[in-house]
């Protein structure tokens, strides 16, 4: 067995004994536990990745050790920043923002009516199951094969999940808090603005969480049918062609670093809004 290999398992073993005593000793409460259990644990992986691909001699063209995709994702630093810009800022965060705000105001306006309730929805139903390899090609012939052509494709997969939980929001208050604001003589907009929209916050964030993580997926797939010569997409589909699999690794490192900082961001915005909820609370 290669002292790669060998040193690679005695690192996992060590690591794993200090996480089982960090996790259930006197500490594990502690907010700085929390954060270097599974920090150790990313690390432990990817020593292991290294010492396995190193160990075994597996081919780069077939999956490079993790220290090849840093010095990638180093020696092409500006590249990966240009394309992170392309597809992450311009295509994904603002095919999120108009897609979520689209949702919220469509939500209100479904609530009011109740023609748009059984209307909307089983259309909303229908169109969220349509895969987004099937519709990226036709929104890319319409807006064209910049940015918004993918902002497009994104706002198309994450409105109706944003939309279906704010409507479960909007419906998640009691109808004894509902009468009571109507005993008050409130109307729709101060019953919408004081009761309502806090309530469903919950809901609506965790639809905001979900449509985080289909942005950038919504992003980087609708490249694959056509993009100037830039973006996370397009550098994958023409880096896997030549077989720079670092290369390849490198912008999906790039994407999974984005697209935790983005869902990590929703969720501290979230633990903010909501701070009287009893699962913040209780976390």
């Amino acid at each position: 067995m290669s002292g790669w290999l060998i040193g690679a398992l005695l690192f996992w073993l060590a690591a794993w004994a200090m996480n089982v005593g960090l996790a259930n000793g006197r500490f594990a409460r502690r907010r700085w536990v929390r954060v270097a259990v599974p920090l150790l644990f990313g690390v432990t992986v990817l020593v292991l990745w290294e010492g396995v691909v190193r160990g075994l001699g597996v081919p780069g063209a077939i999956l490079p050790p993790p220290s090849a995709i840093g010095l990638a994702v180093w020696r092409n630093a500006a590249l990966l920043r240009e394309d992170f810009v392309q597809t992450f800022l311009k295509g994904a965060l603002t095919g999120w923002a108009i897609g979520s705000v689209a949702a919220l105001l469509t939500a209100v306006a479904v609530d009011r009516s109740p023609f748009l309730q059984r209307g909307l929805l089983p259309i909303g139903n229908f169109v969220a199951a349509l895969p987004v390899i099937g519709i990226a090609p036709i929104l890319v012939m319409w807006f064209g094969f910049d940015w918004q052509s993918k902002a497009a494709v994104v706002v198309v997969m994450v409105f109706f999940p944003v939309l279906v939980n704010a409507m479960e929001g909007l419906r998640a208050t009691q109808p004894m808090q509902r009468d009571l604001m109507r005993t008050y003589g409130a109307r729709y907009g101060q019953s919408l603005a004081k009761l309502r929209l806090p309530a469903a916050m919950p809901f609506i964030f965790n639809g905001l969480k979900i449509a985080a993580t289909l942005a950038l997926i919504g992003a980087i797939v609708a490249e694959f049918f056509g993009s100037p010569t830039r973006g996370m997409g397009f550098r994958i589909s023409t880096e896997v062609g030549r077989l720079r699999l670092d290369m390849v690794w490198a912008e999906i490192a790039v994407a999974a670093v984005a697209g935790t900082t983005f869902y990590g961001l929703i969720a501290l915005a979230e633990r903010a809004v909501t701070f009287w909820h009893p699962a913040q609370r209780g976390g």
